[in-house]
Formats: C-alpha cells, structure tokens, sequence
C-alpha cells in the first residue's frame, strides 16, 4: 500500500470506526476520542492532539463536515478548507489513528457510538460541567463517565486559533 493510500485508510465511517473500536477494545487498547474542525492546522491544534494521544492507545478524531462548520456560525468564509481536505492533513499525523466526519452540531452520536475510554476536549471546556447547556459543558461526558471512562481537559497553546490566522492574514 503507497503512503497516500495508508492516509485515506484512516478516514472511516462511524460503522466502520465503531467495529474498529470494538476490535481495539478487544486488544486492551484504551482509546481516546476529540473533536473539533481543524480548519486550518496549526501548532495549537497538533499540541493539542499529541497531547490527546498520549492519554491512550488509539486516538479517534471526529471532524465537523462542511454542513457543519457553517451552521456553527463561524464566518462566510468557513470552513477554508473541505472536509476531505482537513481530514487528510489529520490522518497525516501518525499519532492519529481514525478520522470520522459528523454532521451534526455535536459529536454525542459519535460518542454514543464509539465509546471511549478517554474524552478530551481543550480547557476552554471543564470536564466538571454537568449543564448542557453551558458553553463550558463537554458534550457526550455523560456517556463516557456511565460508561466508566474519563473525561480531560488539554491546556491550549496560547495565540494560536484558526481565527487568529485568518485575522492575520485579513490585516
């Protein structure tokens, strides 16, 4: 298998990352689960994500589709990139393992299917936040805690954001 190939094979349907979770759980794998847009990757984001994985085995990254990036009202102008594009430059990094879209506002279908054993998010969001409807809430911690799992907030890396760039590049 060439390089590119091994890449797009890391880009699954919530199926197909379902039965691999399964198969990893078999294995003992403890398996960690973020998402986000990662519009435009950047030295936050791969921090972030390496940080990720360290806290398991495997690391599963759900990305917001185009549909989805637009609806969260982010500009005109997002997503810069599409969403076979940011997935691309994801599963590129080798401490990821699976990359699924979602399409919905939120990624608690993709929780409620995968179940993971870590749920990390950054710690612009509080692990402790029961209120869903709190800005601050993790969505799918519910599922992840009665599940018997953990959930963490990663530290970002300060001044960096997609948005920063963009208002870089716009000035």
């Amino acid at each position: 298998m060439n390089r590119l190939n091994y890449l797009e094979n890391k880009i699954v349907t919530i199926e197909d990352a379902k039965r691999l979770s399964a198969m990893y759980h078999l294995k003992g794998d403890k398996i960690v689960f973020t998402n986000g847009c990662f519009d435009i990757l950047h030295r936050g984001h791969v921090t972030y994500l390496a940080k990720a994985a360290e806290l398991g085995n495997r690391l599963i990254v759900a990305v917001n589709t185009d549909d989805s990036v637009r609806q969260q009202g982010k500009g005109d102008n997002r997503p810069i990139n599409s969403q076979d594009a940011r997935a691309i430059v994801l599963a590129g990094l080798g401490f990821i393992d699976l990359v699924v879209f979602f399409d919905e506002q939120t990624p608690e279908n993709v929780v409620k299917s995968l179940l993971p054993d870590v749920l990390v998010k950054g710690a612009d969001y509080d692990p402790n936040e029961k209120d869903h409807h709190s800005k601050k809430y993790i969505v799918g911690s519910d599922v992840v805690l009665k599940n018997g799992g953990e959930v963490i907030a990663i530290q970002l890396v300060d001044g960096y954001s997609t948005t920063s760039i963009l208002n870089k590049l716009n000035h």
